[in-house]
Formats: structure tokens, C-alpha cells, sequence
């Protein structure tokens, strides 16, 4: 064969292979044909016009609230504090009613706020499946509530002055992550992730007990 035919020839190949691509021919070995692409929409955006108004301080969970009726602490360190006493005083000024102490989880010390002493976390059971969760810290020698935040915690993590909370999704195999940070005013929300589901959550030190 003279070599303009063979030429010839490869192009005609290469055409041929191109063209089962783009057809999804089987011909060829390891091409399979998947259907019809799906067709893909831009998303329809409904009232665009409207926007919702920003949090009120009742709405937002990350809002400073000084807690009354608990003793200043000069030190700065909520290790000074009498945990349960500074719950019980941060619900009832909410109207609320003080929990039971078998509700309460076992108060945990971490330092949130990047200011070397340790804040205060404290876990409610609300019920068999709703849990609550509340951040003290001292700002200016008064404790401080930084955070509450009310859901069906599936875990809470600490790691590089992040506060991850875990709640389950409808898929079994994932939750949804918040990540909470200290932004140098405020316990801002940092990202909201999903990852793979966890059980039982692997204990680990995260801080001390009171």
C-alpha cells in the first residue's frame, strides 16, 4: 500500500473513533452508552425583589448577652465560675425555667475566644432527641453568653478554636456540620458542610470539667 493510503486510512480511523464518541457507539472497547444527557437548568429564582430583614437580638444565636445575677470575675477565666449557677441564672432572665441537673451534660472548659483563659460550654437535654447548647465566656470581668444554639445535636466538636455542631440529615448517611468561630467580637457562623455520619462519635479530650 503507497503511503498517501495508508495516511488515507488513519484519518478514516480517527474520524470513525471520533464519531463513536460523540454518537456513544459500543463499538469501540470501553465505551458504553449512558442515554441522554440530562439537561441542565439554571436555577429559577422566585421573588427575587424580596429580601428578609437582618436578625433581631432575640434571633441571633451568637449575640453578647451579659449574664445577671452571677458574680464578676476579675480573673477573666470562666474556671471561676459555678457552672450550674451561671445556667440556671442565664435561663431564668430568658423567662425560662432552671433544667434539671440530671438534664445537664458535664460542663466542659475550652478556650473559644483566643484569649488564653477558658470558656464554659454547657449541654441541656431538652428531651430524647432535642439538645441545647450555650457559651459562656468573660468579657471585661463579666460572664458572658456568646452562643445558644438549640437542635438535634448528633455531636459537637472542638478543633483549632473551631466549634463544629453535628445534626442529622434525612440521607442516614450524612450530617450537616455548622462551624462556629470567634471572629474577635462575636462566636461568628463560620461554614455550613455536610459530612459522612459518625456512630457512635469517637470520644475524645476536648477539655476539663470544673
Amino acid at each position: 500500500m503507497s503511503r498517501s493510503g495508508t495516511g488515507t486510512s488513519s484519518r478514516t480511523a480517527l474520524a470513525l473513533a471520533a464519531l463513536a464518541l460523540l454518537t456513544g457507539c459500543t463499538n469501540l472497547e470501553g465505551l458504553q452508552d449512558e442515554g441522554r444527557a440530562r439537561d441542565v437548568d439554571a436555577p429559577l429564582v422566585l421573588w427575587p425583589g424580596s429580601t428578609p430583614a437582618p436578625p433581631s437580638r432575640n434571633e441571633n444565636p451568637a449575640v453578647l448577652v451579659p449574664v445577671p445575677g452571677v458574680p464578676r470575675i476579675p480573673g477573666g477565666s470562666m474556671a471561676d465560675a459555678n457552672p450550674l449557677a451561671v445556667l440556671d441564672a442565664d435561663v431564668a432572665a430568658q423567662g425560662g425555667t432552671p433544667p434539671a441537673p440530671r438534664a445537664v451534660r458535664r460542663p466542659v472548659l475550652h478556650d473559644l475566644t483566643d484569649d488564653g483563659k477558658p470558656d464554659l460550654l454547657m449541654a441541656v437535654d431538652l428531651g430524647p432527641r432535642i439538645s441545647e447548647l450555650r457559651v459562656y465566656s468573660v468579657r471585661n470581668t463579666v460572664v458572658t453568653r456568646v452562643l445558644v444554639v438549640r437542635g438535634v445535636l448528633a455531636g459537637v466538636e472542638l478543633a483549632a478554636g473551631h466549634l463544629a455542631l453535628r445534626e442529622p440529615t434525612k440521607d442516614p448517611r450524612y450530617v450537616s456540620v455548622t462551624d462556629y468561630v470567634w471572629d474577635g467580637h462575636a462566636m461568628d457562623l463560620w461554614n455550613l458542610t455536610l459530612d459522612d455520619a459518625r456512630t457512635p462519635q469517637t470520644p475524645q479530650a476536648v477539655g476539663g470539667s470544673p
